[in-house]
């Protein structure tokens, strides 16, 4: 059943609604700005959240994570960080929007001071979906907004692991999204960090190419094993999604 929305809210130039294709939910975004990719409907679909539990999302931008956590568990209560306040505003009033302030708080603040806003070992789910690119990697967005979601300038992999590590909660989980490029990267610093991976998936484009995305669960003094679930194929052919990624989208329903 659908919650009763608040429709009363102010947009800013170039914003717009999007519908989220879950319990009805919306969000506000800028196209001229970011707007949340697959990387973050994969991710909250892959997360594995149970009822009751205290989420904190890291860089969470419009809050795209959040709502569809929202949505789609029965978390006790979520919140985001997000660094640039323009974005926190956006996911603020999206959270209005869609009548969840009693279950989504959005704070403004840096993820390299996440520890000190919020006491430590104080949540049970970490999720992330961090910026990919380090220095030169790629080319840098000369917007702000789109650099700063896509490029190490305000936290780095392991601001994000030392910081995901000091807020969950002994045998809490962390979920990240990434770029296989550093994996090895990511895995090494998790271990530095107390944090073992126990689950990782895959996300190829298509069946015959390369992957491009990772999906890795994390437990906080978890014991070593790892197991790789079987990947994760976005398309069947040009611009045809397959079965499972329109399933995560909301578009069919799972039977």
């Amino acid at each position: 059943m659908e919650k009763e929305k608040v429709e009363t809210i102010s947009l800013n130039t170039g914003e717009r609604i999007d519908s989220l294709e879950r319990n009805g939910y919306r969000i506000i975004q800028d196209p001229a700005k970011f707007c949340f990719g697959m990387d973050a409907v994969l991710l909250s679909a892959f997360a594995s959240v149970r009822s009751g539990e205290e989420v904190i999302d890291l860089g969470t931008g419009t809050g795209i994570i959040p709502i569809l956590l929202e949505a789609k568990t029965q978390a006790g209560h979520l919140t985001g960080l997000e660094i640039q306040e323009e974005s926190a505003d956006m996911a603020r009033r999206s959270v209005a929007m869609n009548a969840l302030n009693d279950k989504i708080s959005i704070v403004t603040g840096d993820i390299k001071e996440a520890d000190k806003l919020f006491k430590p070992s104080s949540f049970d789910v970490v999720t992330c979906n961090p910026p990919y690119m380090i220095d030169m990697h790629g080319l840098q967005n000369p917007d702000e907004p789109k650099a700063i979601a896509r490029h190490e300038i305000h936290c780095t992999l392991e601001d994000v692991l030392q910081q995901s590590s000091r807020l969950l909660k002994p045998r809490g989980r962390m979920y990240l999204v990434h770029r296989p490029f550093r994996l090895v990267e990511i895995l090494t610093g998790m271990r530095k960090y107390g944090m073992e991976p126990k689950r990782m998936r895959l996300v190829h484009p298509f069946a015959d190419k390369e992957p491009n995305m990772v999906l890795i669960e994390a437990c906080r003094g978890g014991k070593p094993r790892l197991t790789v679930e079987k990947p994760l194929i976005v398309y069947e052919e040009v611009n045809v999604y397959t079965k499972e990624i329109k399933m995560l989208y909301g578009m069919e329903e799972q039977k």
